[in-house]
């Protein structure tokens, strides 16, 4: 029988400057083989500078670890030939054919058997009979499979996914995923920056990131738990919601409102003081005919505004 495998990827203390600025203070992460790791935050949070770390891209003012079992500091070149980078921006020649592309990419990286491997993307991507199609005449979700072929063409260990599915059709985005889940199930680590709930739902553990700061990690389930929040959904067919949104807004125990159709979802961190305000709020609203509050679980969406109000903005 095998041992325990070594985890992907293993840094403490990572500490990144640029200028007088920090971007990214004391990181510190666990990523096992296999595992799909979503990194969350707001743009300027330091998320695309954490990963450019892990994977030897950049080198970290302070801190130290391993990735792919290789020191992040003296073996980066060693890390970057086991990596795929998947920009947001499609990067690829959209004069060439998705064929020819990948066969540059395979020129590049100078792959043995360069047919095989092409052959073999374009089949696994569901782009063989598109192979002669320009990159350019490609929708956003054709040039994503082509970005993600050449990215595994060198057969990599870990792959960096940037906010990969941005402008791309919810279609393509699930056919993406199961991609990216298929991928992992064989062995591949990914680490994915992503601004979609839903995605970051799909990922074994997740790690939010405010200015530099990691605020939280994990699974996604117990973030959720950890965060203190407690949800009250309000449900009222045909009542102004925004005027009851507005109402709530800034009483105790609300921390946040928001409309979704017709349910008004409100969260807090002190459930009784948030029950007394919903209770007071009823009377107020026509004795609260025809409505009803329910209790639910946060959603992740919550927990990431809920961070977000935590955090402070290390660029101002």
């Amino acid at each position: 029988m095998s041992g325990p495998r070594s985890p992907a990827i293993d840094v403490r203390g990572l500490v990144k400057r640029f200028g007088d600025k920090t971007v990214v203070d004391d990181f510190s992460i666990r990523v096992e083989t296999g595992q799909i790791y979503g990194f969350l935050g707001p743009n300027g949070s330091g998320k695309t500078t954490t990963i450019r770390m892990l994977c030897g891209l950049l080198t970290p003012d302070a801190g130290e670890g391993r990735c792919l079992g290789l020191d992040i500091r003296t073996e980066s070149a060693a890390i970057k030939r086991q990596v795929g980078y998947m920009t947001q921006k499609f990067s690829f020649w959209e004069d060439l054919s998705i064929a020819e592309n990948l066969d540059f990419v395979a020129r590049v990286y100078g792959l043995p058997e360069r047919r095989r491997r092409v052959a073999a993307a374009l089949d696994r991507l569901g782009l063989a009979s598109r192979r002669a199609q320009l990159a350019g005449a490609l929708s956003g979700g054709w040039k994503q499979r082509l970005a993600l072929a050449a990215c595994i063409l060198h057969e990599p260990k870990l792959l960096l996914l940037d906010e990969p599915t941005a402008g791309v059709d919810p279609k393509a985005r699930r056919e993406f995923w199961d991609e990216i889940h298929r991928l992992a199930a064989d062995g591949l680590t990914v680490l994915v920056s992503t601004h979609y709930m839903d995605e970051a739902e799909r990922c074994h553990e997740i790690a939010y990131l405010a200015y530099g700061k990691l605020m939280a990690q994990g699974p996604v389930e117990a973030v959720i738990r950890r965060s203190g929040l407690h949800t009250r959904t309000i449900a009222a067919e045909g009542a102004d919601l925004g005027h009851a949104a507005a109402d709530l807004r800034g009483r105790p125990g609300v921390g946040m409102v928001a409309v979704f159709g017709s349910r008004l979802h409100v969260s807090g961190t002190d459930p009784q003081a948030l029950d007394r305000t919903l209770a007071q709020a009823l009377d107020r609203w026509t004795a609260g005919a025809g409505i009803r509050i329910e209790r639910s679980e946060p959603t992740l969406e919550d927990v990431f505004i809920h961070l977000m109000s935590r955090s402070t903005d290390n660029m101002r």
